[in-house]
């Protein structure tokens, strides 16, 4: 395994009964990624991190963590790790720092400066020695991640971090993470079924579905690979059908029941709508929009739990 790659799956799956949660995935994660885990909700995607934490065994296949098999070498496979997994869990009746005293406890004892520095990070300095029954859901969401830098860890594992957040709380998430990436050089694995959430923050990505790998790159690559169109609607929906069909940075035209499907990059968008309000065209909505949009949200769409 390359010094550049930091953890790797190798045929990993994990069966529950009669159906496999997981199976074949091969997963690679690089120093100084910010690697976003797509899938829609039941897709295996916690699972994989339950095994990448050794919270559960894996059926089949193995994880390498800095060179080290989470099989055989588990203490130093997860020795710079951490993270958390869906909901973080806190003594609700005891403060923020007593909280993460405690975790350090068990894992061998932290300082009181250490406890502060993950809680400036996250931004909950001033409410260390609150309760957390006092906190609300975006808070317990950062204690959530200071919690699981507390080690200093190398790779950080987020599960769905942004999960239940409003608009501010979940930009505050991104935000941390960015820091977290760029500041403290740290590696990310950033779980989500958000397409959108990812690719603001995030380098690379892999996207599950039913427990399988579906596509994994360069987020920017994989991106630019989809087909680019524009939805637009508009009135009067004759004159601007006429009037799109004039443009030169549109190459393609097709009407569908609430407006229509332009073929035309991205760039000439604030031209186009210009030109239509130049024509007294009542613009509704102009939504950019990429093929791998449309397939990942087919996946969302997807209702079956694995």
């Amino acid at each position: 395994m390359s010094s550049d790659v930091i953890l790797q799956t190798s045929n990993l799956g994990k069966h529950f009964k009669r159906r496999w949660a997981v199976r074949h995935l091969d997963l690679e994660i690089h120093r100084g990624d910010v690697f976003g885990f797509l899938g829609p909700n039941g897709a295996g995607k916690s699972t994989t991190i339950r095994m990448l934490l050794s919270l559960i065994r894996p059926t089949e296949g193995d994880v390498f963590l800095f060179g080290h098999s989470l099989r055989t070498q588990r203490q130093l496979a997860l020795k710079s790790v951490g993270g958390i997994v869906e909901k973080p869990d806190f003594y609700l009746y005891l403060t923020a720092y007593r909280n993460l005293e405690v975790v350090g406890a068990l894992n061998g004892g932290t300082t009181k400066r250490r406890i502060f520095e993950v809680l400036d990070l996250v931004g909950l300095g001033q409410r260390a020695y609150d309760k957390v029954k006092t906190y609300s859901h975006g808070m317990k969401q950062r204690l959530g991640i200071a919690q699981a830098l507390l080690s200093d860890p190398e790779l950080v594992v987020l599960d769905e971090p942004t999960s239940g957040l409003d608009p501010q709380g979940m930009k505050e998430i991104r935000d941390l993470i960015l820091h977290l990436s760029r500041a403290q050089k740290k590696t990310i694995l950033l779980s989500s079924h958000l397409l959108h959430e990812v690719e603001l923050v995030a380098t690379r990505m892999a996207i599950i579905n039913k427990g399988e790998l579906v596509t994994q790159g360069e987020v920017k690559k994989l991106l630019d690979e989809g087909e680019k169109y524009v939805l637009l609607s508009g009135e009067p929906k004759k004159k601007l059908e006429l009037l799109l069909r004039t443009q030169r940075c549109v190459q393609k035209v097709e009407e569908q029941t609430d407006g229509f499907r332009l073929a035309m990059e991205f760039s000439d968008i604030p031209q186009l709508t210009r030109t239509l309000v130049r024509n007294n065209i009542a613009v509704h909505a102009i939504i950019p929009r990429r093929s791998l949009e449309d397939y990942f949200l087919s996946l969302t769409e997807n209702d079956g739990k694995l």
